[in-house]
């Protein structure tokens, strides 16, 4: 059985601590890159897209996400950052601006890490029409699906593991035979997705979501780090509250680099984000 978990609100969460950004001046921001969000070599790309929308949505006069591309330029580190934004345009529906985050040398200098180019809005002023023929995953429920306290013995994932302890990750045992030594070479994985201490999804957290699940080269038979090249969202409206359910996929790995699609749906059966990253695959 899921263990129980007293929902954090928005503000008191570690993810909102963590994202947290300090104004230094007009379009400039600090921030501290936690070590609680390390996958396996670097800080997880997910997790650093939501701190720059985080500075983004001070920046820009809308504060929701809407569309949200990112090129991954260097590996980030745990440790101090500062990100600087430009407002490109302003308009009565979107906003669009562009950040990069920056860590520092040992000689002091500045390494941008990356380069984010994003559309804003408010969400709330959508309307209400929907026509898809997308459909959200079957999974089993969230109490007969596998989380990292099941795995039998150490992870199969070398390095650090510590943003799992940041979440509620429980994945579709179906897609699960690479953890065992037996990937189904689908490209496939499903998971039920929050965060460890309950606090429900916003905006700025399905840019984690999008990002947060095992990577599909695992499901494929590759093993080690598949570092984002190209991260692109679309957040499609605002979740409700309850646990996610996220899908990925890749249909293609060609040339040592592979693509995933990813969609976010909410307990309410709506797909709330999707996003396409392109990632390159270790030893290729």
């Amino acid at each position: 059985m899921a263990q129980a978990i007293a929902p954090a609100t928005v503000g008191d969460s570690e993810f909102d601590r963590d994202t947290a950004v300090t104004l230094r001046a007009p379009g400039v921001y600090d921030a501290r890159l936690s070590a609680g969000w390390t996958i396996i070599n670097a800080v997880n790309g997910g997790y650093l897209l939501a701190l720059v929308g985080r500075a983004l949505a001070d920046a820009l006069p809308h504060s929701d996400p809407f569309s949200v591309t990112a090129h991954y330029l260097t590996a980030s580190q745990p440790g101090p950052a500062v990100i600087r934004t430009e407002t490109v345009r302003t308009g009565r529906t979107l906003s669009t601006g562009q950040a990069s985050l920056f860590q520092y040398a040992e000689d002091g200098s500045e390494v941008e890490r990356l380069r984010v180019l994003a559309s804003y809005g408010d969400l709330g002023s959508l309307t209400d029409e929907v026509r898809t023929s997308a459909r959200p995953p079957e999974l089993p429920p969230v109490e007969q699906c596998l989380g990292a306290d099941d795995a039998p013995g150490p992870s199969v994932i070398p390095g650090s593991n510590a943003i799992t302890g940041r979440l509620m990750l429980k994945m579709d045992p179906a897609t699960l035979g690479w953890a065992l030594g037996a990937p189904s070479g689908k490209g496939e994985v499903r998971a039920w997705f929050g965060l460890s201490d309950g606090r429900d999804a916003d905006p700025l957290s399905l840019l984690l979501a999008v990002d947060a699940l095992p990577p599909t080269a695992f499901d494929l038979g590759v093993k080690g780090w598949v570092p984002t090249v190209e991260l692109t969202v679309h957040v499609r409206c605002r979740p409700a509250p309850g646990p996610l359910r996220v899908q990925i996929a890749t249909r293609n790995l060609a040339g040592g680099f592979l693509e995933e699609d990813a969609e976010v749906w909410d307990s309410a059966g709506r797909l709330v984000a999707q996003s396409r990253q392109l990632a390159r695959v270790p030893g290729r």
